[in-house]
This record gives structure tokens, C-alpha cells and sequence, in this order.
């Protein structure tokens, strides 16, 4: 029977829908009232024939207490919570394969992964994503980030993964996008114990051709033994204070101390090995009394190759056939990830304490040899080799009570200290010209000139972030409708980051130099030939200094203190309309400052920034029939700037081999945010889904490039983002105890800079004129990383009985921005430099089975099955330019799992 307020709406709900067939698989039995309180009808015993099947729900733990449905833990957190969330529990980030959790993010609505693992939720930058682990903020090892990236994760640590897209005062106010929340795996009910392994390969690493280079015998493991510590010869220097002086004894004898065999002789591996893995977890709970002790405990180790044959091309101009550099390398990374996490818990009645410990170790050991042109000279060649040790490492503790004193009331208590690093020692850069004429022409040497004749480069990077986080919520229930959280939040940041460059430079005839500039690079710049060979008077006109440059900007201090206060009440107005309204009061101290490098200009002015919001939130959720329910939503929400962003200074990123400066009259960004969502649970299991989403950024921080390639940040005027997204999930029945899945979800936004007649912007350089907007920003151009297009499908095959999942797992996603393109006044601004993800096939199998009477998991990964390139390039009026473009290969990979 159609009830009176469904048939008033039943031409919007076909028209969002238009899935008659799926209607006729709903059945009765799964159509059961859902209300974030206690339901009188919930009492009401439910004969057994008509008992929907009882599901396991997945652990979340977020600020401001759990998703509660009918005074227990609902299995569907996405239909019972007042707010528009996905989440990803154990089962559904297993069915992905993915190693880390930022894969497995990458399959959920609206959301893609750009970069190293950063992930941005409907087309915005990882600026407007807030990542939360277990409720508590994290810090970032990134030089220039504030988030953390989600690669770091590995899924096997992870319990569930909570995606909420619309915002509540609950959650901190920096929310653009989206906060990810992160649950880590939680106390046993019972003892298990599981031992897994794999190997895996890939068509354009495994058995072909890479670059290594020696290092130091533990390199495996992802520790260094102390081969790469900071030699004595280099502290002293460093202590001198005379860093610029690069002919002193001091500076000789660092110079000599530093190049080596080990470290700056690249080698080539004719063929690469496969990767493998190995992980151990288990958990056990002991009754002590009545109460109960729970100890969880998870360690991992991976290796893993990758080799890219990577095609690089820049130009300053708008000739696509004038380039500054082209050039073919090959990179070769060695990563080395390490994991554990150990958990206590006691429970004692209705009460809980958790202590959750996390660390993540994840090395790189990187080398590059490559070979291109310079300046649109077509003669000359230039051979470029890099290597490098990049240590990334996160220490985090957690100590979470959930208490409830009074039967309806709760109070959760949390505090953390975490602890980010990463350090970089010793990234060794080297660049030798074969020049094609002359008497030499035909051999590369490096005249150590710091320009088109040769350079040699050593550069040590340390970033430390400490944060300390505590907060609390207190929820009181008034009725059987209405509820009141109040909490407060805490959190405090303090980060150093230096980065310490230094060149080798030659002087002399230039018969020395060219006949020096043959040697390899560890004997050419060694102690015999800075410290002996001057010493030795043999009257031979070759020198070689070691000075530091770009010291201006070399260390940074930084720090973030946040308060926050909100209040939230949810309450049923009717028997179908339920609200959540919140504020939330933010205050946030950010401060940066240069640390003065002697012998070196810089402005160590501390920048800060001050403010206070009031952040309001409301949500509406209207149950147009049991099963159905529509949502409408709307908030103010802020962004802040990054640390590095604010000092007006030179950093040289080398991950994206890119140079930045920044903007110490950088505001913040405000955010409002307005969407609304139908939502359709057929069953248990199926559902779908439709919705629009619109939001207005004032102020938004975008970059440009100048003539230099140098990336520069200012506020641009105001920038909208709106689309649409859909999501569906069914099952159907196959054959026997096997059914068919079926869940596919689309994204379309599209996003546009608004640049007016009149708009100004305060740049850096000359912040005392107002600059014309349009000469930075383009009208309409669409916000860096946003896709207009992202679909994803899970198409497979599973038994409801035992394990047995073959899963095609397919992603698409449209070209977008990454960069913006060089501005030149004399000439015009470039287009931007464009990613193009495209289309991908993956295929996951799992398989459970009985070996020597023990259960066993096997799992069969198949990655990019459609071969897929990574393609970066940037169109120019008369042609492209490939920027950063490579075979990613097909991937495979076989893994093993037993439970004892």
C-alpha cells in the first residue's frame, strides 16, 4: 500500500530513480523503520520468518560519540547517521586489494587520489581534505604539507574508513571537501592469530631493466645503519657559520668527506626482482572478573620496485617547439614500508578504554639516470643522475575513554601525541655534458660550472612535527527525540623543518677542468681531489670549492594552536523529520618564521595569522517511507594555508623536482557548503543513491607560475564547485549459495574561478600595489585537481556461504588540472599542465580454504589491466608538451593468509 506522504512524492522519486526493475527485488521483510532513537515499534517482536538478517557493524571512532540506531550499533552507518557519510569496513576495503588505504579510498563516490597518496574529495585539493585517525588529528611528514598522506596507511591496520562529505560541528572547522576518518582495528572479542605473505611484479619493472646504487647493507630492511649520518667534516662546517666561504680548509674537507662509491656510483640492475611481503596479527581478551583486557597487535613489512621510463619537457614560453629542457630518464625507486600497531583495551559494564599505539616507517631509495637537451640546443646532450634516501616515519598514541555515567548520558575522553619525520640525507644530484664538437665532444664531462658545462649537488633535508591533541564530548539524551552534545577540542603543532644545499664549483684551465670533469663523480669530488691535490703543490691549475646556497630559506619553524568548542543537538520533529543542528566557535594561532642562515639575506619576520569562527551546521533528514529518506544539508566551514606557504622564500620541492615560494599575505579561505541527497535502502545490502552538492570559496588559494618556473601562491577573488553524484549497490542471485554484485558510483562537478572586472590580488613580491586579478587567474578556469568526471564500478561474483569473491574493479577519471601554467606578461599566460587518469581495469580474487585442518586465504590481484599510461602534459597553441608522462605497466600479485 502507498501511504499519503510517499504518494505525494512519488513522481520526484521515479524521476531521481528510474529503476522500476529494482523495486520488484525489495522485499517486505528488509523494509524496517530507522531512527537515531529509541523506536517504541523497535520493541515489538518480530516473527522470525521476517527478521532481517543481522550484520556486524564496523568500528568508527570519531569525535562527538558513535552512530547509534535503536539503542544498539546499526550494521548501515551510512542510513542511520544524521550526516551524508560512506564508509568502507573491513569487508569492503578487503574486496579492493589494495595495499594502502588510499587505493581503497580512491573507489568510494566522488573521491580521487592525485599525487603520493593525497586524497581530494569532489574535485578539491588535499588543502580542503581533513584527515583524522581514530577521531584525533595527524601530522604530516610532508616539507610542504599539513596533510598527511594516506598512502602511508596500510590497510592491514585499518578497521574502517568513515568518508563524510557534509559537515557537523563535531568535526573540526578546516572542511572543504571532506574529513576521512580512520578507525584502526579494535580490541578482539576472542584470541586469533594470522600469518600472511606475497610476491607480485609488474610488466615494466619486474625482470627489466633499473638504476641502484649501493648505499648501505641494511638499505633492505628501510633502516640506514649510519652510513648516511651527517660526517663530523659537514657538522663543522655547518657550525662555522661560514657556510658561503668555499675555498676554507673547513669547507674542503666537507666537500671531500661527502661523495662516494656507495652513495653516488649508479649501477645498473639488468633485471629487477619481484616484490614480496610478509604481515603477522593477532589478538587475544582475558576475563579479569567481570571486566575484560583486550591486546591486539599488527606488524608488516613490504618491499617493492618500481621503474619509470619517464618522458620530461618544460618551456617557458607558448612554443611547444622551443623547449628549455627535454629530457627521457629512467627512475627507479626501491620502497621499503614497515608497520606495527599495539592496542589495549578493558571493558568494565558499559564502559570502555582504549590505548592505540601506530607506527609507520616508509623508505624510498631513489635513482635516476637520464639524457636530454637543454635550451632548444639539439647538439649538446646532458646526462642527469640522482640518488636519494627519503625516510617518511609517524609515531602515534592514543588513549580514548568511552564512559557512560548515567543511563543517558555519555562522556568520551581522548588525548594523542603524535610524532612525523621525515629526513632525506645525502640526495646527490650530478649533471655531465657530452657537447658534440671539438676534440672532447664525444665524452661526457662535468666542468663542476653550476650551469650548461656540469654541476654537482648535495642536499640534507630533516622536517620534525610534534601534535599533541585532546578533546571531549559529552552527549546527554532529554527524551526519547532529543539529544545535546557539547565538546571540546584541543590541538597544538610545532614543526622545524631545514633543508641545507650545497654546490660543488671548479675553477682553473680549461685543459684541467675538462680532464677532471672524466672522471666519476666519487672521484672527481673526493677527498684527494678538494683537500690533497691543493696541498700538494704539484702546481697543477684545478681547484674545487663547496659552498651552500639558497640558505635563505633553508630552516623553518612553524606552529598551530587550535581551540574549539561546539554544541549539537539532534531531535526528531515528527515521526519522519529529524534535525542536526550545531555550531562550532574555532580559534587557530598559525606562525611561521625563517630561521636567519649566516651569510645569507633573509627576512625573519614571523607571519602569523589570528582568527575566530563561528561555524554553523544543520541537517535535515526527511523518511519519505521506511526505506527511503532524503537529506538537505548547509554549512560554513574555512581552509587555512599551509606552513611553507606563508614565508616569502625559495623552497625546492624534490619530489615534484619543482621550486615554490610563498605568500606571507595569504588569508584564509571561507566555505559555504549546501547539498542535498535521496537516499533508497531496498534491502540490507542494496541501495541507491542520488544527490547535488554546491559550494562557495571566498578567497580560495591557487597558484601561478612565474618566468622562472618558480610556483607562487595568492587568494584568488572566489571560486564555485557544484555537481552531481550517483551511487548504486545490488545483489542479485546467481546460482547455489553465489550471488552477483553489482555497485557503481559517478561524480559529476564542475568548478570555476571568478575573476571580476575590479577583483585585486596582494602578491608577494610588491604587496604594496593591488594587482589586477585577471593577470594571475583565468575567469572560469576550473580549481587545480578537479576531474569532471570520476565512475567507479565493482562488478563480481561472491558465495554467501564461505569465501569466494572474483571482483572487476573499474575507475575512470577525466582530465584535470595539476598546475597552473607559466605567466609571462610579454607573451600571455600558458594553459595548465594536465593529468589524465582515464580508464583502468583491475581484477581481485579471494579464496578461502582449508589447508592441514587451518584456515587459508589466497588472493589473486590483477592491476591496469588496460595497460594504462600516466600522461601529464600541457597544450600550447601550436602543439603539447609531455611534462611528466610514463608506462605505469600491468601489475600482478599472489598472497597468502592462514589463521591459526
Amino acid at each position: 500500500m502507498t501511504t499519503p506522504r510517499f504518494a505525494s512524492l512519488l513522481l520526484l522519486s521515479t524521476a531521481l530513480v528510474a529503476v522500476p526493475a529494482l523495486a520488484h527485488a525489495q522485499d517486505a521483510q528488509d523494509a524496517q523503520p530507522v531512527s537515531t532513537q529509541p523506536d517504541p515499534a523497535a520493541e515489538t517482536p518480530v516473527e522470525p520468518e521476517q527478521a532481517a538478517p543481522e550484520e556486524q557493524a564496523p568500528e568508527v571512532s570519531i569525535p562527538g560519540g558513535a552512530i547509534i540506531v535503536t539503542g544498539r550499533r546499526n550494521a548501515n552507518i551510512q542510513r542511520v547517521s544524521p550526516q551524508v557519510v560512506t564508509v568502507l569496513g573491513t569487508e569492503e576495503i578487503a574486496r579492493t586489494g589494495e595495499g594502502d588505504i588510499a587505493g581503497a579510498l580512491g573507489r568510494v563516490t566522488g573521491l580521487s587520489v592525485v599525487g603520493n597518496g593525497y586524497v581530494y574529495v569532489r574535485g578539491l585539493g588535499d588543502r580542503y581534505s581533513l584527515a583524522l585517525l581514530n577521531g584525533s588529528p595527524l601530522p604530516s611528514p610532508e616539507p610542504l604539507k599539513r596533510v598527511v598522506p594516506l598512502d602511508l596507511f596500510p590497510t592491514s591496520i585499518i578497521a574502517s574508513s568513515l568518508v563524510q562529505k557534509s559537515y557537523s560541528a563535531n568535526f573540526p572547522g578546516e572542511f572543504g571537501g571532506g574529513v576521512i576518518n580512520l578507525t584502526t582495528k579494535a580490541v578482539p572479542k576472542e584470541s586469533y592469530l594470522s600469518i600472511g605473505g606475497g610476491v607480485s611484479g609488474n610488466t615494466e619493472t619486474t625482470n627489466k631493466l633499473g638504476y641502484t646504487y649501493y648505499g648501505a647493507g641494511s638499505d633492505w630492511t628501510g633502516f640506514d645503519d649510519g652510513t648516511r649520518d651527517m660526517p663530523k667534516a659537514l657538522t663543522d662546517f655547518i657550525a662555522s657559520g661560514a657556510t658561503t666561504s668555499g675555498s676554507s680548509n673547513a669547507a674542503l674537507a666537507a666537500g671531500g668527506a661527502l661523495i662516494t662509491g656507495n652513495n653516488a656510483l649508479v649501477q645498473r640492475w639488468k633485471h629487477l626482482p619481484a616484490n614480496f611481503s610478509g604481515s603477522i596479527d593477532g589478538g587475544t581478551a582475558i576475563d579479569v572478573g567481570s571486566d575484560r583486557l583486550g591486546i591486539l597487535f599488527s606488524a608488516g613489512y613490504s618491499n617493492k620496485w618500481t621503474s619509470r621510463d619517464v618522458i620530461n619537457q618544460r618551456t617557458g614560453g607558448l612554443d611547444a617547439n622551443q623547449l628549455d629542457s627535454d629530457f627521457r630518464s629512467v627512475n627507479t625507486d626501491n620502497q621499503i614500508v614497515v608497520n606495527g600497531l599495539l592496542g589495549l583495551g578493558y571493558e568494565f559494564g558499559d564502559n570502555t578504554i582504549r590505548w592505540t599505539n601506530v607506527y609507520i616507517r616508509d623508505t624510498v631509495k631513489h635513482t635516476k639516470l637520464g639524457l636530454g637537451y637543454k635550451n632548444n640546443n639539439n647538439v649538446a646532450q646532458y646526462l642527469d643522475q640522482s640518488t636519494a634516501w627519503y625516510e617518511r616515519q609517524l609515531i602515534d598514541t592514543q588513549l580514548v575513554a568511552e564512559l557512560k555515567p548515567l543511563d543517558d548520558t555519555t562522556l568520551d575522553l581522548r588525548a594523542g601525541y603524535a610524532n612525523s619525520q621525515r629526513e632525506a640525507p645525502f640526495e646527490i644530484d650530478i649533471e655531465s655534458v657530452k657537447s658534440n664538437t671539438g676534440p672532447l665532444g664525444g665524452y661526457f664531462i662535468n666542468a663542476l660550472n653550476g650551469g650548461n658545462g656540469g654541476d654537482a649537488t648535495i642536499a640534507f633535508s630533516d622536517l620534525n612535527e610534534d601534535l599533541w591533541s585532546a578533546g571531549f564530548d559529552v552527549s546527554h539524551r532529554f527524551s526519547n527525540s532529543t539529544s545535546f552534545t557539547f565538546g571540546y577540542a584541543f590541538q597544538h603543532s610545532k614543526r622545524t623543518s631545514a633543508r641545507r644545499f650545497f654546490r660543488y664549483r671548479a675553477s682553473g684551465s680549461s685543459t684541467f677542468v675538462n680532464a677532471f670533469g672524466l672522471w666519476r663523480p666519487d672521484l672527481l669530488l673526493s677527498h684527494n681531489v678538494l683537500v690533497d691535490l691543493p696541498a700538494s703543490g704539484s702546481g697543477i691549475d684545478y681547484a674545487v670549492s663547496f659552498a651552500e646556497e639558497d640558505g635563505a630559506g633553508a630552516i623553518f619553524n612553524a606552529s598551530f594552536l587550535n581551540h574549539g568548542v561546539y554544541g549539537k543537538i539532534d531531535s526528531d520533529l515528527t515521526e519522519a523529520i529529524k534535525l542536526d543542528l550545531g555550531v562550532r566557535w574555532e580559534s587557530g594561532k598559525m606562525q611561521t618564521s625563517v630561521v636567519p642562515v649566516p651569510g645569507f639575506s633573509s627576512n625573519p619576520t614571523p607571519t602569523e595569522i589570528d582568527k575566530a569562527y563561528v561555524l554553523p551546521s544543520a541537517t535535515v533528514t526527511w523518511e519519505l517511507e521506511p526505506s527511503m529518506q532524503l537529506r538537505a544539508s548547509a554549512s560554513q566551514t574555512l581552509a587555512r594555508p599551509q606552513f611553507r606557504e606563508l614565508q616569502y622564500q625559495l623552497f625546492f620541492d624534490p619530489d615534484s623536482n619543482r621550486t615554490y615560494r610563498g605568500n606571507p599575505y595569504l588569508k584564509d579561505s571561507k566555505i559555504t557548503n549546501a547539498e542535498a541527497r535521496f537516499e533508497w535502502y531496498m534491502s540490507a545490502k542494496n541501495k541507491i543513491s542520488v544527490g547535488g552538492f554546491w559550494k562557495k570559496l571566498k578567497n580560495p588559494i591557487e597558484t601561478y607560475m612565474d618566468t622562472d618556473f618558480v610556483i607562487n601562491y595568492a587568494n584568488a577573488p572566489e571560486a564555485t564547485l557544484y555537481g552531481a553524484e550517483l551511487e548504486l549497490q545490488k545483489y542479485f542471485d546467481a546460482f547455489g549459495t553465489r550471488q552477483f554484485l553489482v555497485s557503481a558510483n559517478y561524480t559529476w562537478s564542475k568548478s570555476r574561478l571568478k575573476v571580476s572586472d575590479g577583483d585585486t590580488v596582494k602578491i608577494a613580491s610588491d604587496p604594496n600595489v593591488a594587482y589586477d586579478a585577471s593577470i594571475y587567474f583565468r575567469n572560469g578556469a576550473p580549481l587545480t585537481g578537479q576531474s569532471e568526471h570520476i565512475a567507479n564500478a565493482q562488478i563480481g561474483l561472491e558465495d554467501t556461504d564461505s569465501l569466494s569473491q572474483q571482483t572487476f574493479l573499474i575507475n575512470f577519471a577525466s582530465k584535470r588540472s595539476i598546475s597552473r601554467g607559466v605567466y609571462d606578461n610579454g607573451q600571455g599566460t600558458q594553459g595548465d599542465v594536465i593529468e589524465n587518469p582515464g580508464f583502468t581495469i583491475d581484477f581481485v580474487a579471494r579464496q578461502g580454504l582449508k589447508l592441514a585442518g587451518l584456515p587459508v586465504e589466497l588472493k589473486f590481484e590483477a592491476r591496469n589491466l588496460t595497460n594504462r599510461k600516466h600522461f601529464e602534459y600541457q597544450d600550447l597553441p601550436n602543439g603539447r608538451i609531455q611534462t611528466n608522462t610514463y608506462r605505469v605497466g600491468r601489475a600482478f600479485a599472489l598472497s597468502a593468509s592462514v589463521d591459526f
